[in-house]
């Protein structure tokens, strides 16, 4: 099964915030994305019914291990090619904004290839 960009960036933000609070809720992804609840509530239904996350009755939102899974490995790409971008110059909101999109584009195979080298050159961790 295919994941979409937009759902992979949303399970990649519900584990980021899931890191920063102690329960991660629809507003607090509205805020951290400046989306509308509504565009948000719609998401983590579809979320929910795909098997990506749970929501409590008190509406706190929790990654399944598929979820977990696949917001993992974006947000190592994007930890990732963000550094690596800003080691080679390129400036930090660019480099960032740059990652968000090859993040989601980007095959295993090249991603792991782009990683072993970083870390054979030991410029980055």
């Amino acid at each position: 099964m295919t994941i979409r960009e937009s759902a992979e960036n949303y399970l990649e933000t519900i584990l980021i915030l899931s890191e920063r609070l102690p329960v991660v809720r629809s507003v607090d992804i509205a805020t951290e994305l400046q989306f509308k609840k509504p565009s948000i509530s719609v998401a983590m239904k579809n979320l929910r019914e795909d098997g990506y996350i749970t929501v409590t009755e008190q509406g706190y939102i929790y990654l399944t291990d598929k979820g977990r899974d696949i917001a993992e490995t974006i947000y190592e790409r994007h930890k990732l090619l963000s550094s690596w971008l800003i080691h080679l110059g390129v400036e930090e909101k660019t480099a960032t904004e740059d990652a968000c999109r090859i993040e989601h584009d980007i095959s295993k195979e090249s991603f792991e290839a782009i990683k072993n080298y970083i870390r054979g050159q030991g410029g980055l961790s």
